[in-house]
């Protein structure tokens, strides 16, 4: 099946059909955060440093960043920000622009092969966003609208993901290196939202045979308890086939989760990983001790 490579200098991520889920950290993101807005724009990138350490430490295996600021010089900030996350962590980064000139900032600053985010079915975005893509090797994370818009039918959706991966590959670009987002929509405004993306995910994969992933707390904007919604979603959504998501993975229902929809669908070996992540540390030390007492106790009896 279809496995897509993103790697930093020192470390790949395989996004793919039958494998772990990736969470891709979506902290380092100043839209709608005034103060990492604020801050960047004056040249501190604590907060980002911070956003990364703590999201790796959660669990993501891969981090956007996004450096779009309004009246700022987004092609130097994302250079700056990339150098610095790479400088304190080995996770692969997805780059994260709508501005050719910052994502050429970005990939010029970028240590590795990194996913660019993101292309459109628009002709002019593709004729912009693909020959960079294919210039430096990079995988790409297309969007399922054009100039259209965005349809509410999950079918034109898929029309417009497919001429993306036409397009893709006229450029070089392999299918593998294309990584679909499906479009997600809030659903406290659109009751079936969760039904149209998995029922495109499904075809995306089984006729496609791409990669997807998506902003998953789109689905639960503007709803109480959203994380919830957003886990169940995500969980939905990987038994449909979605391979990879752009998430917060410090909130603890959503990551739970994802590892629970692992564990299911087999794509977690042995449970090893929910196991390392949920098993009682107090138990795991009592058993360790009670190992070693019984080996203490096995060797003076042998005396």
């Amino acid at each position: 099946m279809t496995d897509t490579v993103i790697s930093s200098g020192s470390k790949e991520v395989v996004i793919g059909f039958d494998r772990p889920f990736v969470m891709i950290g979506e902290r380092i993101n100043p839209t709608g955060r005034k103060l990492l807005a604020e801050e960047m724009k004056n040249g501190d990138f604590s907060r980002v440093e911070a956003d990364a350490l703590a999201q790796v430490a959660a669990g993501a295996q891969m981090l956007d960043v996004n450096a779009g600021i309004p009246l700022a010089d987004e092609p130097a900030l994302l250079a700056e920000a990339i150098r610095l996350v790479q400088s304190v962590t080995e996770v692969p980064l997805s780059i994260d622009s709508s501005i050719i000139e910052a994502l050429e900032a970005g990939i010029e600053a970028y240590d590795g092969k990194p996913l660019i985010n993101s292309v459109t079915g628009e002709q002019e975005v593709l004729d912009r966003v693909l020959p960079l893509v294919a210039r430096n090797g990079a995988a790409v994370l297309s969007i399922s609208n054009d100039e259209t818009g965005i349809s509410e039918d999950p079918d034109i959706r898929f029309d417009v993901a497919k001429k993306i991966v036409g397009a893709a590959n006229d450029y070089g670009i392999p299918t593998k290196d294309v990584v679909v987002d499906p479009l997600v929509m809030p659903i406290g405004a659109m009751s079936n939202a969760g039904k149209q993306v998995f029922h495109l995910v499904r075809r995306l994969r089984d006729e496609l045979g791409v990669n997807t992933t998506c902003g998953a707390s789109n689905v639960s904007f503007g709803l109480p308890n959203r994380h919830v919604i957003t886990g169940t979603f995500l969980s939905m959504a990987i038994s449909a086939g979605m391979t990879s998501a752009i998430m917060n993975p410090l909130h603890a229902e959503v990551k739970s989760a994802v590892m629970g929809a692992d564990v299911l669908m087999g794509n977690d070996s042995n449970c090893g990983a929910w196991i390392a992540q949920h098993r009682d540390p107090q138990a795991a030390g009592s058993a360790r001790s009670g190992r070693r007492n019984r080996r203490r106790g096995g060797s003076g009896g042998a005396t």
